[in-house]
């Protein structure tokens, strides 16, 4: 059985140091206060692979200066959304 988001973000807090997600509601439905792991949020009117492609570079970017307890949300360039 898969774990739910709260096993999973406690599971990667001891393996990883940024946990990257497509759930748009992750900050709303988890107490992020106690967790010490950097966040990234694709939002994404998709999840298909070729539109979360396009968040690379951003998410790139974010990579070099995110910190742990930061909660970063990664969104499209209006002219391709």
């Amino acid at each position: 059985m898969l774990p739910k988001n709260g096993e999973l973000l406690g599971l990667a807090k001891t393996e990883f140091d940024v946990f990257i997600t497509i759930d748009q509601n992750l900050t709303a439905q988890q107490n992020l206060n106690n967790i010490n792991l950097a966040i990234i949020v694709l939002a994404s009117p998709s999840n298909r692979l070729e539109v979360l492609k396009l968040l690379m570079p951003k998410v790139q970017e974010a990579l070099a200066t995110i910190q742990a307890g930061d909660v970063v949300t990664i969104t499209l360039p209006d002219a391709i959304a």
